[in-house]
């Protein structure tokens, strides 16, 4: 096995041919079947044009939007939730079964003898519909019993999870009844900034403004006669709570596959700062369930933030006083890099950087009304080459935010060619001295180390990395390469798939809400190739292996690039699949059928 070199440069530069070097003893010839199924999938997913020409052979990409979904349960073969949690509210109206009896005959059979809330923290939350009650589900003469485990349920107890939405909230938002009293404040003073600019007067900057607020408050505060604990310690306007981001490892949000339990599971390999998936500010306004699901908090997780997504200043100033006030969190990061189409033209992501008058009105606003830090992540521009985060950057200081994250690509780039770690490095020295983390190919703790110190960066986001192999936290803290066996990579899918049953149900629906996300975390997780049949460590996240084998049977099985052979490993922590279940990933890029 070839040593890593030592040059940095060599880690971040686009010198290579984008091929892994495998040991030639584990590399083989595709097979017939493997080229037919490539061929169905390039034949799926190309387009014929209208000029009756065949298409030059492209690379697949965007998302596979008329992929399956999962078939609607009918209501009368469900079990009423109130016979685990109490009284029906519905009465005869309720359209679920309430005969426990006539339940248990058509349920389906159990996918497993060994139920993992009930076995960890002595209570299963779903009772009766189990699809693993086996282990806690007992029949007696007349009744059947949902059994507990007093001991162990005071020992260690279910995790709380915090940042649900109330129903008296969601209620209010939706009649509109919910005060934003410090947004509406904050836009005035926009508006009156925006009134002084256009009639020529002098205009403080934010860090002015703050020192004006400073000494207004210091002569307001002072007070004859006794003083009382409320004039010593109230919070002033300038003040804020402060988090020390510098040099810790930060697992970057991430859409659909950056869930809890994914969190929960990175957390436990060595992550310190983790956020929730990007949240529209409109959908958690309107008090969408599915989206106030997105900011939900685990208790492992120390450093938690949620990232915002917006275009007006209005809505996202709203959206941040309303997390400030009813949510547990940390952190508020500005989502300023999503390349989506769908969120550019609508002026929201990436389309910031270049609407940079109403970017700094969103950060103003924000900043009005929180009293925790405000974050940016952000790309090096548009267009490829013309790179424009370094004229952001200092505006971005200047107005209060306390971190900024930098990928290294533009929007026009995608995830595509290799990060631009040396226009990192020079924006960070320009955004000085407010902390600004990379982010970008980093795979190894070789890549981690080397941009930390070639760079003026104060720390690193890992994003695909950690999809790729979540245990890159742990080689990072240990300074290792982790050969991992193939043994070890299935008990860490089977902890997330514990940790997905206990977050969204152990329950026909969860369980496969649960494989869901799996598969989809699985359409990455195949990139990863095994440091023992490496020529050269460390992988490069752009490098793509020849086909191969592994050096076991189930480390074959987890190289493939096929979505069935990804059913397969989910059948092995989930059990069997439902009929005519089918699956494609969210992106076509990712794998064939």
């Amino acid at each position: 096995m070839e040593a890593p070199p030592t040059d940095w440069k060599s880690f971040l530069s686009s010198d290579n041919d984008g091929n892994a070097k495998i040991k030639t003893e584990y590399i083989f010839e595709k097979t017939r079947t493997l080229q037919v199924c490539e061929k169905e999938s390039d034949d799926s997913t190309n387009v014929q044009p209208a000029n009756g020409k065949p298409n030059k052979k492209n690379k697949a990409r965007g998302q596979n939007k008329n992929r399956p979904r999962r078939p609607l349960e009918l209501n009368s073969e469900k079990l009423c939730p109130s016979k685990v949690t109490g009284t029906c509210m519905f009465g005869e109206k309720c359209k679920y079964m309430h005969n426990i009896e006539d339940y248990m005959k058509i349920k389906p059979t159990d996918i497993g003898d060994k139920c993992h809330a009930y076995r960890t923290h002595g209570k299963c939350n779903y009772g009766f519909t189990c699809r693993y009650g086996g282990d806690h589900i007992e029949k007696n003469e007349n009744e059947y019993i949902n059994q507990t485990n007093n001991e162990k349920e005071l020992q260690n107890p279910m995790p709380v999870i915090t940042n649900s939405l109330p129903r008296e909230l969601q209620v209010g938002l939706r009649k509109r009844k919910v005060n934003f009293d410090r947004t509406v404040e904050a836009l005035k003073c926009i508006e009156q900034h925006h009134a002084k600019r256009k009639k020529g007067e002098v205009i403080l900057t934010p860090n002015e403004n703050a020192r004006v607020d400073h000494q207004t408050d210091i002569k307001s505060s002072v007070t004859t006669g006794p003083i009382l604990d409320t004039d010593v310690i109230s919070l002033r306007k300038c003040e804020k709570k402060t988090i020390d981001f510098r040099n810790k490892l930060y697992l970057a949000p991430l859409t659909t596959c950056g869930n809890l339990p994914f969190r929960v599971m990175c957390k436990q390999m060595g992550a310190d700062i983790t956020c929730g998936e990007m949240a529209l500010a409109t959908n958690l306004l309107q008090g969408q369930t599915s989206e106030w699901a997105l900011i939900k908090r685990h208790p492992c997780e120390g450093i938690f933030g949620v990232q915002l997504c917006g275009a007006f200043p209005d809505t996202m100033s709203r959206c941040a006083e309303l997390l400030n006030k009813n949510c547990d969190v940390d952190f508020i990061d500005i989502n300023m890099g999503c390349p989506i189409d769908l969120i550019y033209h609508k002026g929201a992501g990436s389309a910031l950087m270049r609407r940079t008058n109403k970017l700094f009105d969103v950060v103003t606003g924000m900043t009005s009304v929180l009293d925790i830090p405000l974050t940016c992540k952000l790309r090096t521009g548009i267009e490829s080459k013309k790179n424009i985060a370094h004229n952001i950057l200092p505006l971005l200081r200047d107005s209060g935010v306390s971190l900024a994250t930098l990928h290294g690509r533009s929007r026009e780039a995608r995830y595509t060619r290799i990060a631009d770690w040396s226009y990192v490095s020079e924006c960070a020295k320009v955004a000085s001295p407010m902390p600004l983390f990379g982010n970008g190919d980093i795979l190894s703790h070789h890549d981690y180390y080397s941009a930390l110190e070639h760079t003026d960066v104060s720390g690193i986001m890992i994003a695909r990395g950690a999809l790729i192999k979540p245990w890159i936290f742990t080689e990072i803290k240990e300074q290792r390469d982790w050969d991992i066996s193939s043994t070890e990579r299935l008990d860490i899918i089977q902890k997330f798939a514990n940790e997905g049953l206990l977050h969204w149900g152990s329950d026909t629906r969860g369980v496969e809400t649960t494989r869901r996300f799996l598969l989809e975390w699985l359409s990455f997780l195949h990139r990863y190739i095994p440091v023992g049949i490496l020529e050269t460590v460390p992988q490069r996240i752009n490098e793509r292996p020849p086909y191969y084998v592994g050096r076991n049977d189930l480390e074959t099985l987890f190289a493939s690039p096929n979505s069935n052979d990804w059913i397969k490993i989910s059948e092995m922590v989930l059990g069997r699949i439902p009929d005519n279940f089918s699956f494609l990933p969210k992106h076509k890029a990712n794998s064939y059928k």
